[in-house]
């Protein structure tokens, strides 16, 4: 697990920060954040304040990356890039959490290396990572100005022949409980817009490989667009489900079987392939996963439970919002 618990003995008192700072290489702000969140103790209790004086056994939380080989794709001296898998979170999303890939971030990186974006769990793919902070602030900041520009690949159900855009509205939903839905196409929603290339088709598996290029940045938004026009894609299992199938998922209750049964796929079946960026010099970045390749998880028809080119069975309280 990569958060450990390590007991020190101090001799002389001194500025709890100073010491984080000093033992851990870290800034003060970070060496802020671990008394903040309770993460350093001086003889068993937590720390009252920030300016507070140490000595004597403390213990620190702290978080001790822990890789298993997923090593960059690229190295420069500003950042990494990583080809993430499928079905591991950039972060941990709890302490107990245990592997994300922040370990791979910090494993290579160092104490002050960061992931300057978010992918899905489900998504694998092309991940950037800063190796210092003024990488972090620049590339973080690109990200929020829309000045990297990011292409996915994606296996959805049934042949698109032609290429295709999507400009719908996006909102986020405020009650998750009754469909388990992230988000919703409607007219109140913020704006989105998504451009769709047909690359393959595969006659066997009734399943396109599309390009897909998000000109916005809405959460879900690929998603939610394909689901859309009834190209869901093949193994979402939030968007195109039941409610039973959903909630499955999120409780962990879905089997790898079930989960190809009722979604035609056993993972998400979105690539994030390529970024394209200004960062010292031009960056058109490319994964070296050929996603074409990953359609080895996806089921055939006659295992799926559903096919929506003759319609699909939509188990929401909300349909109208779904489909407008």
């Amino acid at each position: 697990m990569p958060f450990v618990q390590r007991t020190f003995f101090l001799e002389e008192e001194q500025l709890a920060f100073v010491w984080l700072m000093r033992t851990f290489g870290i800034t003060q702000g970070e060496a802020q954040r671990i008394i903040d969140r309770g993460r350093l103790l001086c003889h068993g209790e937590t720390l009252p304040d920030k300016s507070a004086r140490i000595s004597g056994e403390v213990e620190v939380v702290y978080f001790e990356p822990q890789s298993r080989g997923n090593a960059p794709i690229l190295s420069t001296p500003d950042f990494y890039l990583f080809d993430k898998p499928s079905g591991i979170l950039v972060h941990p999303k709890k302490m107990t959490t245990p592997y994300s890939m922040l370990d791979e971030v910090r494993h290579f990186g160092g104490q002050h290396a960061n992931a300057v974006h978010r992918i899905d769990k489900e998504t694998s793919g092309l991940l950037l990572a800063s190796r210092h902070k003024e990488a972090e602030r620049f590339l973080k900041g690109a990200f929020e100005r829309k000045a990297i520009q990011k292409s996915y690949r994606a296996w959805v159900q049934g042949r698109v022949e032609k290429a295709f855009s999507v400009d719908a509205p996006i909102l986020l939903n405020d009650d998750y409980g009754p469909t388990k839905h992230k988000v919703f196409i409607h007219d109140q929603g913020k704006r989105a817009y998504t451009s769709f290339m047909p690359l393959q088709y595969d006659e066997r598996l009734d399943a396109t490989l599309l390009e897909c290029i998000p000109h916005t940045g809405r959460t879900h938004q690929i998603r939610i667009h394909l689901f859309h026009v009834k190209h869901p894609i093949l193994g979402d299992p939030i968007y195109g489900t039941s409610y039973e199938t959903a909630e499955a998922y999120l409780e962990e209750r879905l089997s790898p079987e079930e989960r190809q049964r009722h979604t035609g796929a056993d993972r998400l079946m979105l690539h994030a392939y390529s970024v394209e960026f200004n960062y010292k010099q031009h960056w058109k970045l490319f994964s070296r996963n050929d996603f074409s390749q990953e359609k080895t998880a996806i089921a055939p028809p006659g295992k799926r439970e559903f096919n929506l080119t003759n319609g699909w069975k939509i188990e929401t309280e909300k349909p109208e919002e779904v489909l407008s």
